[in-house]
């Protein structure tokens, strides 16, 4: 096993420690694999310690620098973590506004899209968003072409929103040789997307065996359940290495290139009386006039100004908990840094 065959570029580690690449993780336990071989690891006490969120931790495509065990059957310990090129970030689901960390070190995000009645532009421009914020290069994969009757129309729609490169493909060897062609050896893939739009059968077809298990699709609603739950990274016969992911309910955004996944809305903005306009009821607004011409589609233009709008708050509220969480370490809580305050103000007067 040589680190060569997982995607290594510049990356060096100190002295007394081993360079490694996180290839899973599941409930805080990580597996990793160096030129010594693959051990299960643990993070030190200082990064737990330092830790104010998610982001602090390490997640699968982590290079990190770790202590190995005298004994392969122990544990290993992660005690560095190496400067990311690439992260892909969400908020955690549900109402908390902390950070997740999904995916590190992607050379490529391909946000998959399912063509049956899943099919759903407004949910692909939010993993664009994301996939344009994370440093990696974004793509598109589109599954179950087999399940679509409008495929033509389906296509040219989604290369009506995005720039980037659309790969169509089904579960036929034809449609996964698309898919295969475009990943190169040494590079690192990220499949993400929502539950059942075939992410794990995708991942299955390329190594050329059915590794991982998949799970039917309600003919309800067209929805999966989740069939990966940790996430992995894998490398594949061709030397591609991919890095599947648990499917995705709800995608928070955090950290969002929105200007660039709607550029075609940033162009029109050009042209606007206000340079602060807000695109809604504005005089002179450019953006409001190519949507009354039918140059503009107007649910288009709600998608990016709902994704600004809820980035901006989930941000803020992320600052919060970040706030919130480095005064719990420093005092324990609110109320005792507000108590120690008190009494530093009382010894001084």
């Amino acid at each position: 096993m040589k680190l060569s065959e997982y995607g290594i570029t510049n990356q060096t580690a100190t002295t007394g420690l081993t360079l490694a690449r996180v290839t899973a993780l599941s409930h805080q336990q990580y597996t990793l694999v160096c030129d010594a071989g693959q051990f299960f690891a643990q993070v030190t006490g200082r990064i737990v310690n330092m830790a104010m969120d998610a982001t602090d931790f390490p997640t699968v495509g982590d290079w990190v620098q770790v202590r190995l065990p005298q004994n392969a059957q122990d544990l290993a310990t992660i005690e560095r973590i190496c400067n990311r090129q690439s992260v892909f970030l969400r908020k955690v689901a549900g109402r908390r506004f902390n950070a997740q960390l999904v995916a590190a070190n992607v050379d490529w995000v391909l946000s998959c899209m399912a063509l049956d009645a899943n099919f759903n532009l407004r949910r692909l421009e939010r993993y664009l968003a994301v996939a344009n914020a994370s440093g990696a290069q974004p793509a598109v994969v589109l599954t179950k072409a087999d399940t679509t009757s409008t495929l033509i129309n389906q296509v040219e729609a989604v290369k009506a929103i995005t720039d980037a490169p659309v790969i169509v493909c089904d579960t036929s060897a034809a449609g996964i040789d698309t898919l295969a062609t475009f990943i190169m050896p040494g590079m690192t893939y990220a499949f993400l997307g929502s539950s059942g739009v075939g992410k794990t059968t995708l991942i299955n077809r390329l190594l050329g065996t059915q590794a991982y298990a998949t799970n039917a699709v309600r003919i309800s609603d067209n929805h999966g359940r989740h069939t990966t739950t940790a996430r992995q990274l894998l490398r594949l016969p061709s030397g591609g290495i991919v890095i599947d992911t648990p499917g995705m309910r709800e995608l928070g955004l955090l950290e969002a290139d929105v200007t660039t996944t709607f550029s075609d809305i940033q162009a029109l903005a050009v042209g606007c009386r206000f340079k602060d306009c807000t695109h809604t009821n504005e005089p002179g607004c450019a953006v409001q006039a190519a949507v009354g011409d039918g140059e503009l589609n107007a649910d288009r233009l709600t998608s990016y100004q709902q994704l600004i709008a809820e980035q901006a708050t989930n941000n803020q509220l992320r600052g919060k908990a970040r706030e919130n969480e480095k005064i719990n370490r420093m005092f324990g809580s609110k109320k005792l840094m507000k108590q120690k305050m008190k009494a530093a103000r009382h010894k001084r007067g």
